[in-house]
């Protein structure tokens, strides 16, 4: 059993600015998508992708996961709140970001992106996609930081007490979400797609895998006591990662389809 750190949220204070960890996990989460997307163009220097495509476009994927996880937490898990508070939608330092939500600005960001330069919108998230495990898991470990999105009761070996919580062993969950979502994802995808697959097959791998990654890590990570479990004993995070799994299968399925046509 193990006890968490306990780490000082806040990483540096310079007089009366303080920068936080979780806000320098995002930034490592972009920097890191930033150098892999470079390998990617450099392995592939005849591609549609040029450095300076990376360069704009991660300029608006950053729009799309703060403005779109904010939005999106908004919307899926504390509407009531912020239909009574509405102004309390810009307190982003009060915490609150959904990845789906987030993932949603960045579709809509790479759309309008592939639109501008007049290319396939798949071809932009075929790109894209096996990046995008490496902002995930920056922002797991951000979780794990600031101790948050803790894990249910458990009695295995490396349970771990959240002191500002209770004093119950519980599952490390954010780690493994790291670990699933972040690593095992990344690794799966970029391996994936090393060979050319039909247009659209990379993204219709990565709302499968992140969608059963992040359904299978709910069942270890406690539920959000303002929303407790939902339909069918399901967590909000499980009843939005269905709709990527069917999506994804669905989406699968066509483009091998399309692509033996």
């Amino acid at each position: 059993m193990f006890i968490h750190p306990g780490f000082d949220p806040i990483a540096l204070k310079l007089g009366p600015l303080a920068i936080r960890w979780y806000g320098l996990m995002y930034v490592v989460g972009f920097a890191l998508v930033w150098w892999f997307g470079r390998s990617r163009i450099k392995a592939n220097p005849n591609g549609v992708w040029k450095q300076q495509d990376l360069d704009d476009v991660m300029f608006y994927g950053i729009l799309g996961v703060i403005l779109g996880g904010r939005l999106g937490y908004v919307l899926f898990y504390k509407f009531s709140d912020f239909l009574q508070v509405p102004w309390k939608i810009f307190y982003v330092w009060e915490g609150g970001m959904s990845f789906h939500g987030g993932m949603l600005g960045v579709i809509i960001a790479l759309a309008w992106f592939a639109k501008s330069r007049k290319q396939h919108w798949l071809a932009m998230t075929d790109f894209m996609a096996p990046l995008v495990p490496l902002g995930l898991a920056a922002g797991r470990m951000g979780n794990f930081i600031n101790a948050e999105l803790w894990g249910r009761p458990t009695d295995v070996p490396w349970a771990m007490i959240f002191p500002m919580v209770d004093r119950l062993p519980r599952h490390p969950s954010q780690l493994y979400q790291f670990v699933l979502e972040g690593l095992l994802l990344f690794v799966i995808l970029w391996v994936y797609s090393a060979k050319k697959r039909p247009l659209g097959a990379v993204s219709a791998a990565f709302l499968i895998g992140y969608g059963v990654f992040r359904f299978a890590a709910e069942y270890a990570r406690e539920p959000d006591s303002f929303l407790g479990f939902l339909a069918l004993g399901f967590t909000m995070g499980q009843w939005l990662s269905l709709p990527m799994i069917l999506i994804g299968v669905a989406m699968m399925a066509w483009v091998y389809r399309a692509d033996r046509a």
